[in-house]
């Protein structure tokens, strides 16, 4: 089971770190993802972080104003945002892969456990 929290309103500039605990033991052994879903948008990838936190894999729209981040000691996984715009505001989802495989991370189907979603509002 994954959870996210740390979601809500922010004015642009502003900045929102979300968190996604799962449950279970197996956690080191999942890469994460983030994905965000806007209003009458598709699903679209974030970021992802592989099982160890050695690698992490951004978007183009967030590249170097989100960090994301993971605690396998604490079973959790951060997206830090930054620098926030309003194209930003969507519902973000964590998702877990069992994959080893780059391409695969930036892939919401290869993905196997999903969060509910969090709401993120980024006002101008």
């Amino acid at each position: 089971q994954l959870v996210e929290s740390g979601g809500g309103s922010v004015e642009a500039g502003g900045s929102l770190r979300l968190s996604c605990a799962a449950s279970g033991r197996t956690f080191s052994g999942y890469a994460m993802g983030w994905f965000r879903q806007a209003p009458g948008k598709e699903r679209e990838f974030v970021a992802a972080v592989i099982q160890s936190g050695a690698n992490t894999y951004y978007s183009d729209s967030v590249k170097d104003r989100f960090t994301i981040s993971r605690d396998n000691a604490k079973n959790t996984v951060y997206l830090q945002m930054s620098n926030l715009k309003p194209e930003d505001t969507a519902v973000y989802y964590c998702a877990a892969s069992s994959t080893y495989t780059t391409w695969r991370l930036y892939v919401g189907a290869q993905y196997d456990y999903w969060g509910q979603g969090t709401q993120v509002t980024v006002s101008s």
